[in-house]
């Protein structure tokens, strides 16, 4: 969709018997590095329980895996998350059942389709894992499980990308229940996120699963209760993006308006200073990329880790510039007249 308004369809799911392709792409699509865009389906696919996909700009679609039907099936079942790019060009990502114990995976699939189960989780360090994993500044990936854990009400773990899972936070009901969001890392390295139920000390909260709560985390496990949820602000929480005033966002599913609304939209100041943020992140020299901000109408100055490029100042919110030969990966700094604004993930250089 242009950002007018004109939408055009590049594929509808289900034209061929059976539906092979997937049914229900509940998450979003991710970019690879290559340009290509893929995506999961929470069902459907050669066995009914879910596929992978691949998509180019041009709408030529193609599918990468099937996940198999047998209860025990060892890749997993019904991945609800999206996909994450890590690092090394290869996606990531969770099913929220089948694993060799029934309780989801983490996987890892390469471009051309090549299928890895990293991790079957197996109640204890969680179960029924339904956000997408983010590749922390650390190059680990962090993810979040919605049951499970030493209480039963979910985890936080990490993992390394070769599949060597730690639960980091077992949530108690008190701290929070149900995280079914990803997290974000946020400038001060630290990790955000919410859950769904829990956090039952709420002033308001009349219901004896709690009304959600928003935390952070050290990427130690070290947990902070932030907000807990209840009607007077909005009840069961959404995922948090950190915008590039510092100050977190985000929204509840229901209440609001001293407990008679359908939803809030709201806003958690922790005190993080401003930052910039390009799009994409990561790209070869020569490759126009976007910076995000706020007063950037001031700018003097663009650098990639060091590197001076050239740049436009479109708006005080947008910066165009290029990426400068010899730039190597680092954050991108913008410098203004109050000041130089860092990028809150260092931008990957790429042949």
């Amino acid at each position: 969709m242009t950002p007018s308004g004109t939408l055009t369809t590049f594929y509808s799911f289900c034209p061929e018997i059976n539906c092979p392709d997937g049914i229900g792409p509940y998450a979003g699509l991710v970019q690879g590095s290559e340009g290509n865009l893929y995506g999961t389906t929470l069902v459907g696919g050669a066995n009914g329980q879910g596929a992978i996909f691949k998509i180019n700009l041009t709408g030529t679609f193609t599918a990468l895996y099937n996940f198999c039907s047998e209860a025990d099936c060892a890749d997993g079942q019904q991945p609800y998350a999206g996909l994450d790019v890590g690092s090394d060009g290869n996606l990531y990502g969770t099913a929220s059942a089948g694993g060799a114990n029934g309780d989801g995976t983490v996987f890892r699939i390469t471009p051309s389709g090549a299928f890895t189960t990293l991790h079957s989780f197996d109640g204890t360090d969680g179960t029924a894992p339904t956000a997408a994993l983010i590749q922390a500044a650390n190059g680990r990936f962090y993810g979040t499980t919605g049951g499970g854990g030493a209480s039963g009400n979910g985890t936080v773990f990490e993992m390394t990308p070769g599949g060597s899972l730690t639960t980091l936070v077992s949530f108690d009901g008190t701290d929070g229940d149900n995280p079914f969001n990803p997290l974000v890392q946020a400038t001060d390295g630290n990790f955000y996120g919410t859950t769904e139920n829990g956090g039952t000390g709420g002033t308001h909260c009349n219901t004896s699963s709690g009304c959600g709560t928003a935390f952070e985390m050290t990427p130690g496990g070290t947990l902070t209760t932030l907000q807990i949820f209840d009607p007077l602000v909005g009840n069961y929480p959404n995922g948090l993006i950190q915008s590039t005033n510092g100050t977190f966002y985000g929204t509840t599913l229901v209440d609001g308006n001293d407990g008679g609304g359908w939803g809030t939209i709201f806003s958690l100041d922790t005190g993080l200073g401003a930052f910039v943020e390009t799009q994409p992140t990561s790209g070869p020299a020569g490759l126009d990329v976007k910076i995000l901000g706020n007063n950037l109408g001031s700018t003097t100055g663009v650098a990639f880790n060091g590197t001076a490029a050239t740049f436009t100042v479109v708006s005080p919110s947008l910066i165009r510039t290029t990426v400068p030969a010899g730039a190597t990966r680092g954050s991108v700094q913008v410098t203004t007249s109050s000041g130089t604004l860092t990028s809150n993930v260092a931008f990957r250089v790429r042949p």
